[in-house]
């Protein structure tokens, strides 16, 4: 009995995914839960926000500079996070053939850049005061340095190839590739001597962060995802949108 819940739920699972490849049943999705994830999210970070500025304890050792953290590591985790999707998208691409994969990957890039541009300059800011100087050539900073020129290689490959499905195919293989970056982000602290601090909410042991600063960094941490869920459904659609004006136009040309 467990054997055929253990298969049947990745069956149905797959059924779902399958059954949103059709654009115009993607797009009523859209219609359902963007509004819902974005009320969710400015809930979320508003009270994040109150959380972190009125509630939350400043450092003993950082003092007040250690607010930067509920907006710099949500950022982290979703320039890390962003990228896992365009894997999976890349994936769906280039192996399950689903339409609206490249649609998601592209419309992903973006905001991945744009977290992981937030992620580096809240760093840099945090940095010169704890470390003296906004920038070091750390394996931390490095190697999230290189996930963010990546998010550009790819965003110029979708700007550069006119051909769609050439570009969606060169976007994929160059995503594919990139993934061997997310390991070396993560286990960097672990692997080399770095001026970064190790892991203090995700680690086997369990968060070292106090309960009143622990929470609102959750908080804006679960806003924040529900901030890309919305940009990227909305993206999602405008590039499904985008693609019917450009056959549309293409058919009247022709005609």
């Amino acid at each position: 009995m467990m054997k055929d819940v253990s298969v049947a739920l990745p069956v149905r699972m797959w059924r779902v995914v399958t059954g949103y490849a059709n654009p115009t049943r993607f797009l009523g999705l859209c219609d359902v839960l963007v509004p819902w994830c974005a009320s969710l999210s400015a809930l979320l970070i508003a009270l994040g926000l109150y959380l972190t500025f009125f509630v939350a304890p400043a450092d003993y050792q950082q003092g007040e500079s250690v607010r930067i953290m509920y907006l710099h590591v949500p950022a982290a985790w979703l320039s890390l996070m962003i990228y896992a999707v365009m894997a999976v998208s890349a994936l769906g691409t280039l192996v399950w053939r689903h339409p609206l994969a490249d649609a998601a990957q592209k419309a992903a890039a973006p905001l991945g850049a744009a977290f992981t541009f937030v992620c580096l300059a809240t760093g840099s800011l945090w940095g010169k005061p704890m470390w003296g100087t906004w920038w070091v050539w750390d394996a931390r900073l490095t190697s999230v340095l290189v996930l963010f020129l990546l998010y550009l290689g790819l965003i110029a490959i979708w700007h550069t190839l006119e051909d769609q499905a050439q570009a969606a195919k060169a976007a994929g293989v160059m995503t594919l590739v990139g993934v061997i970056n997310l390991p070396i982000i993560k286990f960097s602290v672990e692997w080399w001597n770095t001026l970064h601090q190790p892991a203090s909410v995700f680690r086997m042991g369990g968060p070292t962060i106090y309960a009143s600063m622990l929470w609102p960094l959750l908080i804006m941490a679960v806003g924040a995802s529900f901030l890309f869920v919305t940009l990227h459904l909305m993206s999602i659609r405008n590039e499904i949108l985008r693609r019917r004006v450009a056959r549309m136009a293409l058919m009247m040309a022709q005609g």
